[in-house]
């Protein structure tokens, strides 16, 4: 093995270390331990976005300042990382809000027959629709609607949520569904029925959902656990998942670490946009049992998925143009 190849190797398991051992951390899956009527807003922790997106502070008229989110708030740590946490289920919040008033989302409950459990979003008649739209985050904090947590509040909420993707598929009449997997536990500790992972809830809703929708082309953007999720399911479908599914859009996926041997249709219809210093769409060194690597521009981990997206945008149009 090459010290370049190697030297990739090496990040790209510390990225999945680091994933793998988020997700087995209940700790850090479980922000609903409180019920959601008792979370607080973002104005009443003393933030609002601006015009540009940025979290700011607010002003004793509720209008944003120039002063960015600080995460010292006190001199104790625990107290610190409480009031991120505070702040993140509201900014959740904020981003529930958004898909249902702007974009017009609607949440599809999983499991179906129950309201109290956990849920989707799905965009307006997403099931009448020639295109469907699949967006699946990585693992951790983030819910329906996030890449990256820490980027919605530290830098812009373009960077950190998948709106401008959702923006992207409604311009063009794709149906949209925004997956929930990291949301397993029910506020009093049990796991949530056909949600308990994010194998299961990706299964669950594929066969609830999408299985039903009109579309015969699917495109699935996945970040990445997210792509590790994806290719669990192409290989539980199989053929089912073959005949529709038309795109994959991977970032920086953890996918080659979940031990499922990719086929050559993965390879054929899948990209891997991963983080890198060369240019964005730069080809990447690719080992031969794995889905095809390009740079997306960007070197930090969470930023894979805004860096690349016009690149992405593009792939999945190229892909359905041929169907």
């Amino acid at each position: 093995m090459s010290n370049k190849i190697f030297g990739r190797f090496r990040v790209s398991l510390a990225i999945s270390k680091r994933i793998w051992s988020r997700a087995s951390d209940r700790s850090y899956c479980e922000p609903r331990l409180e019920k959601m009527d008792a979370v607080k807003t973002m104005k009443d922790l003393g933030y609002a976005f601006n015009t540009d997106g940025q979290l700011r502070k607010i002003d004793a008229n509720g209008q944003p300042t120039d002063e960015p989110f600080q995460f010292n708030v006190s001199n104790q740590h625990q107290e610190c990382q409480a009031h991120y946490e505070e702040l993140g289920n509201a900014v959740t919040e904020y981003i529930y809000h958004l898909l249902e008033t702007e974009y017009k989302f609607t949440r599809l409950p999983v499991p179906k027959d129950s309201k109290k459990a956990t849920f989707i979003y799905a965009s307006e008649d997403y099931d009448k629709k020639d295109v469907l739209v699949i967006l699946i985050q990585g693992s951790g904090a983030v819910r329906p609607g996030q890449w990256a947590r820490s980027l919605i509040i530290n830098d812009n909420i373009d960077m950190g949520t998948q709106i401008p993707y959702i923006k992207y598929a409604l311009s063009k009449d794709y149906g949209v569904l925004v997956l929930n997997p990291n949301d397993n536990y029910l506020p009093n500790g049990q796991k949530i029925t056909n949600s308990s992972t994010g194998e299961e809830h990706t299964s669950y809703v594929w066969k609830t959902y999408v299985k039903k929708a009109k579309a015969e082309s699917i495109a699935i953007v996945a970040h990445s656990y997210g792509g590790v999720l994806t290719v669990a399911l192409a290989d539980q479908l199989k053929k089912e998942f073959e005949k529709r599914v038309k795109a994959i859009a991977f970032t920086d996926s953890v996918h080659v670490y979940s031990n499922i041997k990719l086929t050559k249709y993965l390879k054929e219809v899948a990209r891997n946009w991963i983080s890198s210093q060369s240019p964005l769409d730069t080809p990447m060194t690719t080992p031969d049992f794995d889905i095809p690597r390009l740079s997306a521009g960007h070197e930090k981990h969470e930023m894979t998925s805004y860096s690349c997206m016009q690149s992405v945008f593009k792939f999945i149009d190229q892909k359905l143009s041929k169907n």
